[in-house]
């Protein structure tokens, strides 16, 4: 048997592998960070037989809410399914028989580097959408930004930013089907969109943390999501180039989407802590909720995060800050790293077509709130 991690978004550590009944794995550390909590590894040579694959460090993770989790397998890096995992308050245990010699097992479902640029190249031929190069990630990758729709004044600006945390590649997946939908000349809700609306969308906020197979950090070991009140251009150029753009063009509705380790919904995160929250904000982000609900029977607000007191938001929180910076809409979306309670499916969990499905139904609610942005 053969355990090996070395390509894009993989990470594990072979602690010993000799018996398949006691395969012993460590997850490592987030490049120049103390997070740890993502695991992506390709198994050779366990056909057939019932492997016991325990993740031994699991207990130490940044977030050890793994009662429910199951992680996914493929065989073909392309259809992804659920196996038997269980956590002994130690130990995360895979129990799984591969059915084929080689078996790729995830925290989920990834979105590969090379995925993202098929995305951006397709993305770039259509008459709607221009590729813009908004700066250098710290390794030298690009930044790279989508706009859809024809510039103008009058239209409304709405920023999507997907995958500040590298780990959580279900909301590059939900930007992947809000992206599709987008440039479907043939869909009236789009058509109406990029009417009203242009989009300017930044699939992976975070490639390098997403080669490197990170959970929450990039390669300079930052938390991007912890950086927006003054972002620094040599360890969070990420945030740094990705800010100064929306100061540019300005922000009417911003949504950043993530992924939740510990609650099996998804749901968005309101700005009623930051210090400038205002009636209208508020009216705003219950029709967004309400509408949302009503398309979709994956989303809900029944379970989520506490609310901020008021005046006490952190505003180094993308949405916090550019909500307050910009006095918008401005919202985190969180998936599932697990499955979705109120829907659950016992094969997949939640899964990137649920997220994609997902991705396209907010575009809906995007066109019923766009009138009332401004």
């Amino acid at each position: 048997m053969k355990i090996s991690a070395n390509f894009d978004s993989g990470n594990i550590e072979v602690v010993s592998i000799e018996n398949p009944e006691n395969i012993q794995l460590k997850i490592r550390k987030d490049t120049n960070s103390d997070f740890l909590q993502w695991f992506h590894f390709r198994l050779i040579g366990a056909e057939g037989y019932p492997c016991k694959i325990k993740i031994i460090n699991a207990s130490e993770c940044s977030y050890p809410f793994w009662d429910g989790y199951r992680a996914v397998a493929s065989y073909d890096k392309k259809t992804w399914f659920r196996v038997p995992t269980k956590y002994d308050g130690t130990n995360l245990i895979i129990d799984h028989m591969p059915e084929h010699n080689s078996v790729f097992y995830a925290y989920f479902a990834p979105y590969s580097y090379e995925r993202h640029l098929d995305l951006i190249s397709n993305a770039q031929q259509s008459n709607l959408c221009v590729l813009k190069y908004l700066g250098e990630t710290v390794e030298g990758r690009n930044i790279d930004c989508l706009i859809i729709g024809e510039p103008d004044e009058s239209k409304k600006k709405i920023w999507i930013i997907a995958r500040q945390h590298p780990g959580e590649s279900m909301a590059e997946w939900f930007a992947e089907g809000l992206i599709q939908r987008l440039m479907d000349e043939s869909d009236p809700i789009s058509r109406q969109l990029t009417d009203k609306a242009v989009f300017y969308i930044v699939p992976n906020m975070n490639i390098d943390g997403s080669i490197h197979g990170n959970l929450r950090s990039n390669a300079a070991g930052r938390n991007l999501n912890r950086e927006w009140d003054n972002p620094d251009k040599d360890n969070s150029p990420e945030v740094y180039y990705v800010r100064n753009a929306m100061d540019k063009t300005g922000v009417d509705l911003c949504l950043d989407v993530h992924g939740d380790e510990e609650l099996a919904y998804n749901f968005v995160t309101t700005n009623d802590g930051i210090p400038d929250y205002t009636e209208r904000l508020k009216n705003l982000e219950h029709k967004f909720i309400e509408d949302w609900k009503k398309i979709s029977p994956d989303f809900q607000d029944e379970h989520g995060y506490d609310k901020d007191e008021a005046g006490k938001a952190d505003l180094s929180i993308c949405s916090n800050q550019i909500g307050q910076r910009f006095d918008c809409l401005s919202m985190t979306i969180e998936m599932p790293f697990k499955d979705n309670a109120d829907m659950p499916d016992p094969i997949h969990g939640w899964s990137p077509q649920r997220a994609k499905h997902l991705g396209q139904s907010v575009l809906n609610v995007v066109l019923n709130v766009c009138d009332e942005l401004r």
